[in-house]
């Protein structure tokens, strides 16, 4: 059952129950989120409510409390051992990502089976025994090897993820102006959308870009991931009613160095940097389900949930090689209730904690695309345009120094008057970087420094535009 954030904080001693009643008083009557109401109320300093929701998972004791049975760890032991031959405590300890005293008791039963021997120690202590796997052993699996072939890290209990998730949701993120702005500071966007902007990341809630292509909504979707501060845990794989899923993926998650290396923490649980996700039109409704591989007989997780606790980002949505309202009825619960339903290939459902930051980019109008009952679960929902003339030269500006190009002022006029102007063609944020490339490329094959002239603008524009 999901703790409140509140009740969390009481429980282990950050606040008292009377600060915690002040804070929701307070929080009904301004809104915000209850974190920011305990700050402003003195209850709380930002740093050591941001330091209680990077907890590290507490490092098991027992096997009762890696959420796994003896038997379970034994096996996964086993086909460890396969593969590493000779080993110590330490280095089966490396490789399942399970304390040595809790392996201990896995290895021990694996020697009453006689399926693992001592081969010898240097000293009269455990640390020391060399242990090898025995011609039952390597039967035995080889068997399990028939039945998965997931050797990695121990598995994560369901239960234990979803009160990590919990803990580090990005509904939690602390966003300040001085941030946004900052973060954004690289790209031309207007005051007015940051503005906007701000509040909309701050909140947690989905965001629905739409306008023009070509004008930054990407861009804007991808600088939203440098706003994530910090980092979070996020388990190898998940044990789920005997079946075992792969969560880490070392493409779209990216090792930390652990914050507090001194503590002790669970070493199934790998520390890296807040999520990003990007799915375009390769996305379908079965990305979205678990996939199981009959060859290795374990399953990879779907893409919102190597999201969890960061971003999940829809390019081109409405491009997508399945129908829109298809897709978009699959996102229906998950955006209400912040939980999404998985089916093993067994036909058993089960619960997994939705915990995204989603953001939708698409140049078709949403209204081409989705119902008002959609719409309403988008609480922003933002039209990223068509860029003044002043911004087109900012950002015309920005891509030459960029590429260390000087910008003659001169020659983007003349570009605005005979082409632009003359021909009615609306300025996208893009045609800047296109013609700049135009120009490097053909000053990289003829040899000489990049300009930015009327003769290398006026051949970049006839190679790049259909029409003159």
């Amino acid at each position: 059952m999901k703790i409140p954030l509140g009740e969390r904080l009481v429980e282990e001693g950050v606040i008292s129950q009377q600060q915690l009643s002040a804070a929701l008083q307070r929080q009904r009557l301004r809104g915000g989120r209850l974190g920011q109401n305990l700050c402003a109320q003195g209850s709380l300093d930002e740093k050591k409510l941001q330091n209680f929701f990077r907890k590290p998972p507490e490092c098991p004791q027992t096997i009762e409390d890696t959420g796994l049975d003896l038997f379970f760890i034994a096996d996964l032991a086993l086909k460890h051992a396969l593969f590493l031959g000779d080993f110590t405590l330490a280095d089966l300890s490396d490789r399942v990502k399970l304390p040595g005293h809790i392996l201990d008791l896995a290895v021990e039963e694996l020697r009453r089976e006689h399926f693992v021997k001592v081969k010898g120690a240097s000293l009269y202590s455990k640390s020391t025994y060399q242990y090898c796997i025995t011609e039952p052993g390597i039967r035995r699996a080889s068997a399990l090897l028939d039945v998965s072939r997931y050797v990695g890290p121990a598995p994560v209990a369901l239960d234990d993820y979803r009160d990590m998730v919990d803990l580090q949701t990005v509904r939690s993120l602390l966003i300040s102006q001085e941030r946004v702005h900052q973060v954004f500071s690289h790209l031309v966007v207007s005051d007015r959308l940051l503005r906007r902007l701000g509040p909309a990341l701050s909140s947690g809630k989905e965001i629905f870009l739409y306008g023009p292509p070509g004008n930054g909504k990407t861009s804007i979707a991808e600088a939203v991931a440098e706003l994530l501060p910090g980092g979070i845990y996020m388990p190898y794989a998940l044990y789920v009613r005997g079946e075992i899923i792969n969560v880490y993926d070392p493409v779209n998650h990216h090792a930390l160095e652990v914050e507090n290396g001194a503590c002790a923490y669970d070493e199934r649980w790998l520390f890296v940097r807040r999520p990003v996700v990007i799915a375009g039109g390769e996305l379908t409704l079965r990305t979205l389900d678990l996939d199981f591989n009959p060859i290795t007989k374990y399953y990879e997780s779907p893409l919102q949930v190597k999201a969890n606790n960061g971003i999940f980002i829809i390019d081109d949505f409405g491009r997508q090689s399945v129908d829109p309202q298809l897709l978009l009825n699959r996102w229906m619960v998950p955006l209400d209730r912040r939980i999404d339903f998985l089916t093993l290939h067994t036909g058993m459902k089960f619960e997994i904690p939705f915990d995204n930051l989603v953001i939708f980019s698409t140049n078709i109008e949403p209204q081409q695309l989705v119902d008002e009952a959609f719409l309403r679960r988008i609480h922003y929902k933002f039209k990223v345009d068509y860029p003044t003339e002043e911004q087109f030269e900012n950002i015309f500006r920005q891509v030459c120094q960029l590429n260390s190009i000087v910008f003659d002022k001169e020659v983007f006029d003349y570009l605005m008057s005979n082409y632009y102007k003359r021909l009615e063609i609306r300025y996208s944020a893009c045609h800047p970087q296109d013609l700049v490339e135009h120009i490097l490329a053909d000053a990289s094959y003829h040899g000489y420094p990049p300009v930015l002239s009327k003769e290398t603008i006026t051949a970049a524009w006839e190679d790049y535009f259909v029409r003159l």
